[in-house]
């Protein structure tokens, strides 16, 4: 056993949850960002007549999401390169026999693939055929077995919360608002989890609210410490700087999720907001505006999923764009500075509570 232990050291093979469920599942989503959600917008662009060049880049970009998701994830586990190489081959099978819950077949498949490459890597004098054959041998074979019910299973239990989302608007706007609002903030990828459970519809709507919650939420009940640079770093990029405060007083967290606890139903009862782009959009909030895209590319042009699920091309009316913006940045940066600005009374957020270190 020792012997064991001390070849997986030497290989870098940490089998642990922060490994599999944080580096791999956020670089998955980053490899998703790249590739199936830029490719989406591009895609919409090239609605545009002057800009119908996009289109066709947009195809391709959607295309290679399969491979970038794997290769972001072998990345992530420290992969050499030969097995990094290898791992753009599974992520295609993976994705491509995973049908509509393809990321989360090639979440499991690509680290597995990967963990017996880098296993093999370097141990023989023809590593160049051995690692690239283990690799792919593995995860496309590992595909043909276990992606399409992965990908069943997982498109499963999506339709089931927007299912539910549909017949219980209120409840369920609150739950995946505050859920998936949540997943953000902490060092998982809640993009992710959106994307491998097809995430759209009213249930869509409902995550970005909570997403947009959390990161405009943190970053203006945060500005009397944090100031302009902690307004755009937390509201354009990520709440998930905040960890470290909440670590050491965990009432800071309060303010933002009730924010997601109130624009969630308000999303799914009174604007029926629905998140018909891709479904890595409903688990973005506002990184990179890539939420309130979302909801946009998903009213002119709905995503595949989006698509399967019942989902309409439609042309928006001012409503739509009032609820857009009052649920992305309006509400979360009233109802989380009033709720802050409670807690700070009560004591319960001190000094300096939600200090960032920007330098």
């Amino acid at each position: 056993m020792s012997k064991f232990k001390a070849f997986l050291k030497k290989k870098d093979i940490e089998i642990s949850g922060k490994r599999y469920g944080i580096d791999a599942l956020s670089a998955m989503a980053q490899g998703l960002f790249c590739s199936l959600l830029i490719g989406t917008i591009f895609k919409t662009l090239g609605m545009i007549p002057a800009l119908s060049f996009f289109t066709e880049i947009g195809g391709y970009a959607m295309a290679m999401s399969g491979p970038a998701m794997a290769v972001a994830i072998g990345y992530a586990l420290k992969a050499p390169a030969m097995v990094l190489f290898s791992l753009a081959t599974v992520g295609y099978a993976a994705n491509t026999l995973g049908g509509a819950g393809g990321p989360l077949a090639v979440l499991f498949i690509a680290i597995i693939a990967a963990e017996f490459g880098k296993a093999v890597s370097k141990e023989t004098k023809v590593d160049i055929l051995v690692t690239p054959t283990v690799t792919i041998l593995i995860g496309v074979g590992l595909a043909a077995l276990i992606a399409a019910p992965i990908g069943k299973a997982a498109m499963w239990v999506g339709n089931i919360i927007m299912w539910a989302t549909n017949q219980q608007p209120f409840l369920m706007g609150i739950i995946v608002s505050v859920v998936v609002g949540i997943a953000l903030t902490l060092p998982i990828s809640s993009a992710a989890i959106c994307a491998a459970l097809s995430l759209t519809g009213l249930a869509g709507g409902a995550a970005v609210a909570g997403c947009c919650a959390q990161m405009v939420g943190f970053a203006v009940m945060s500005f009397k410490e944090n100031k302009v640079g902690g307004l755009v770093s937390q509201g354009i990029f990520t709440s998930m700087l905040q960890m470290a405060n909440i670590v050491k007083n965990p009432k800071i967290w309060i303010a933002p999720t009730l924010a997601s606890a109130i624009t969630g139903p308000i999303a799914t009862c009174v604007f029926k907001l629905q998140m018909n782009g891709a479904a890595i959009n409903s688990g973005m909030g506002t990184c990179g505006f890539c939420g309130p895209i979302g909801v946009i590319t998903g009213w002119f042009a709905p995503s595949e999923a989006a698509l399967t699920n019942g989902a309409a091309a439609l042309s928006p009316a001012a409503f739509d764009w009032i609820g857009l913006v009052l649920i992305c940045v309006v509400l979360p940066a009233i109802l989380s500075f009033v709720f802050g600005q409670i807690e700070r009374k009560l004591g319960w957020i001190k000094e300096n509570d939600l200090k960032l270190d920007l330098k």
